[in-house]
């Protein structure tokens, strides 16, 4: 944490832009956590097909109720199996062939427990839990997960969900690891006539009820996180746009249309940038939608929230402090680039929430470079820095649902431009960044599978750059010396083995690259005869110099 007080301000901002949760403090973990967090074998032993989700929403009582109905193929023989669902909401019933399941609850987990054996390869479709209860309000969302009960200026009701890090289980039943995605979700909201019902995917069917209420049938043809399932409820106006053969749907406070109208231009280019460097949006069945949320933002599967305000920036501040982030509106392009990182790719565990929030967050300067040119993109990620604590590393524990530090976001941007600076060829840079997308969407994976994939495509080694930046809280230090002879010595300072990466220095006008090690001083075999002959290209590689006497 930051103690000096005058840049209690800047600390706020950064966890601003967080949307998860704040971790616990490192190895300090409960059973709960571990229910949570890990793949048990009450997990491993099925794999989940499908949602079909439906609620109901009571605004006026803060109120939900509804059933999941879950189709899932056994992979192990069992005859137990976990889903989740926190403690303060009531699972009032399971059934599967019209006979009720007995189950167990322990903490936010519920065990259900079969008579008979499952076996591998079983298909078991339409187990329905029945739920219902008083979710738990978000008091500061999205930082803090829950529903969000607010109004707009005219009175009318204004919902929505924000679940990240806390996790989907929350409000509804569900198999709430990361691990598994559902290949497919329908959502059914109800909710009072007077309102529309948003969710994930396309609008299927609208239904009136007899009650004042209205159900809205949304569908997702593609695999998708739980948390990112969501609810959004609101006196809606819409309206709709095309990007090539990509339907573009947005829902905005009815007020507010002439101003997402105006603002929502943005949405186009930043398709066209990212669909050039990261490959085709995943979602095309599904379509792509803005929807205004009582609250900053969220990455909800071709769904994006939206609460920005209608300004460009960060609510109308500029987080780089360069000028660079006033130039677009930070929520259209950092919620939308997890379509692709988080959405599209995703960690199968939170320990690897990083996978998300670096990639993400170097996407916001991959845009400016796109719309504005490599040395802005290269000003703003520069001037994301001062906003990294470097106190924690941006990597979580596994097992226990734990995120890294809020880190994973500056650094990991920081980081990724960094690598991009080791390799020293834009076209191959994104020709693998395009790659990496295609390879891995619409799959989970971790932090080794992203190493791997990296070292193999780029035919470099670079374990040691990845896992410093990753699991080491301080970035590496460049230290250099000075020899009787004038002659320039460098090494890193790290305590990964063979930490190796090269830097680019200049000595006076000319420039050098040298491959540096840990593990001794690298001779450079060139002459500095005066200190401020000599300047390190640290807007390129994000590190810390550290002149040495021998």
């Amino acid at each position: 944490m930051f103690r000096i007080y005058c840049i209690i301000s800047i600390l706020l901002l950064s966890f601003s832009v967080q949307s998860q949760i704040l971790t616990k403090k490192r190895n300090h973990f409960s059973e709960a956590d571990s229910l949570r967090g890990s793949l048990r074998p009450e997990r491993i032993s099925y794999d989940v097909k499908k949602y079909d989700l439906k609620v109901k929403v009571e605004p006026g009582k803060k109120y939900i109720s509804g059933v999941n109905r879950m189709d899932f193929i056994v992979k192990e023989n069992t005859n137990r199996i976990q889903v989740d669902l926190f403690e303060n909401m009531n699972l009032d019933s399971v059934v599967y062939q019209k006979n009720q399941m007995d189950f167990d609850r322990k903490f936010n987990a519920v065990f259900i427990n079969f008579k008979e054996e499952l076996k591998a390869s079983d298909k078991l479709k339409n187990i329905r839990f029945y739920f219902s209860g008083y979710p738990i309000v978000a008091e500061r969302a999205p930082w803090d997960g829950g529903f969000v009960f607010d109004k707009d200026k005219n009175g009318n009701h204004f919902i929505a969900t924000a679940v990240q890090g806390v996790g989907a289980s929350l409000w509804f039943p569900n198999k709430d690891h990361p691990a598994d995605e559902p290949d497919e979700v329908t959502v059914t909201i109800i909710n009072p006539s007077n309102l529309i019902g948003v969710s994930n995917g396309r609008l299927t069917n609208t239904e009136k009820l007899i009650d004042g209420f209205t159900a809205y049938t949304w569908e997702v043809k593609n695999p998708i996180n739980n948390y990112n399932i969501s609810v959004n409820i609101a006196d809606y106006a819409h309206f709709s746009d095309q990007f090539d053969d990509l339907d573009l749907d947005y829902y905005v406070l009815s007020y507010n249309l002439e101003k997402a109208k105006k603002q929502f231009q943005q949405v186009k280019p930043m398709l066209a940038c990212f669909e050039e460097k990261f490959g085709a949006y995943a979602f095309y069945e599904d379509g792509y939608k803005l929807i205004e949320t009582p609250y900053l933002g969220m990455e909800h599967q071709s769904a994006v929230a939206y609460g920005n305000g209608y300004k460009n920036g960060y609510l109308g501040r500029d987080l780089s402090n360069t000028g660079v982030g006033l130039k677009w509106d930070f929520i259209i392009i950092h919620e939308s680039a997890h379509e692709w990182f988080g959405n599209s790719i995703s960690s199968s565990d939170i320990a690897d929430m990083w996978i998300h929030e670096s990639f993400t967050t170097y996407a916001e300067s991959v845009y400016v470079e796109c719309q504005f040119g490599y040395d802005d993109a290269v000003k703003y990620l520069n001037g994301l820095r001062p906003l990294i604590a470097n106190d924690s590393p941006i990597q979580g524990v596994y097992g226990v649902h734990n995120e890294g530090s809020s880190d994973m976001y500056y650094k990991g941007a920081n980081m990724l431009h960094t690598i991009r600076s080791v390799v020293n060829n834009d076209e191959l840079w994104w020709e693998t960044l395009k790659e990496f997308h295609l390879n891995f969407q619409y799959q989970t994976i971790d932090k080794k599978q992203v190493i791997n994939f990296f070292n193999e495509k780029l035919d470099m080694n670079l374990s040691s750059v990845f896992e410093h930046y990753i699991t080491l809280a301080e970035i590496p230090t460049l230290e250099y010396r000075i020899a009787k002879n004038n002659e320039l010595l460098l090494r890193w300072k790290s305590p990964i083995t063979d930490f190796q990466m090269p830097i680019d220095y200049f000595i006076k006008s000319d420039k050098h690259r040298t491959m540096i090690s840990s593990d001794q001083w690298t001779n450079t075999n060139l002459k500095v005869k005066k200190n401020k002959d000599l300047n390190f290209d640290t807007t390129s590689f994000y590190i810390k110099t550290k002149r040495v006497s021998q």
